[in-house]
């Protein structure tokens, strides 16, 4: 026998691309965008001024009692939340009922402009409202952070 006459017939199917990357990546050597954010806001979350502006958050829009700040505030300021809390300066109030816009934390910066001192700003955004808010941090002598003075932006003045 030819070894001619043992070889099968063989046809060329055409080849699809396979891939194993999820659907909408485009470079298989980079993290997508989501990916990127949600590790800038774990690393951003370490940081005291990210965490106490986040706690802040939740106790000046009632989605927290005062008394959780309580141990991270000094006297002074602890007295001043305890008088803005009940009017939940955060929340945006005019849209009313139960489908009111959660406030949400836009951007937190820091700045130190001494050893053991944070002066941060946030801004805060409800709905079509957004709201500047102002806080120090202290780092006291057991090394805990506490927060000593809170400021909230003015409501805009509007001409007329």
């Amino acid at each position: 026998m030819a070894p001619d006459q043992f070889r099968t017939a063989t046809t060329t199917a055409p080849r699809t691309t396979r891939t194993t990357r999820p659907a909408g990546r485009r470079d298989s050597r980079r993290p997508a965008r989501s990916a990127v954010l949600a590790a800038q806001r774990l690393r951003d979350n370490r940081t005291p001024h990210h965490w106490f502006a986040q706690r802040l958050l939740v106790v000046l829009s009632g989605l927290a009692p005062v008394h959780s700040l309580l141990g991270h505030t000094s006297g002074a300021a602890y007295d001043q939340l305890v008088g803005l809390a009940p009017l939940t300066p955060l929340r945006d109030l005019r849209a009313g009922g139960p489908t009111t816009p959660t406030p949400v934390l836009e951007q937190v910066r820091g700045t130190t402009p001494s050893h053991g001192v944070i002066e941060a700003y946030a801004r805060v955004s409800a709905g079509e409202r957004s709201r500047a808010l102002a806080f120090r941090l202290e780092r006291g002598d057991d090394g805990r952070w506490r927060c000593c003075a809170v400021e909230l932006g003015l409501e805009p003045q509007h001409a007329g």
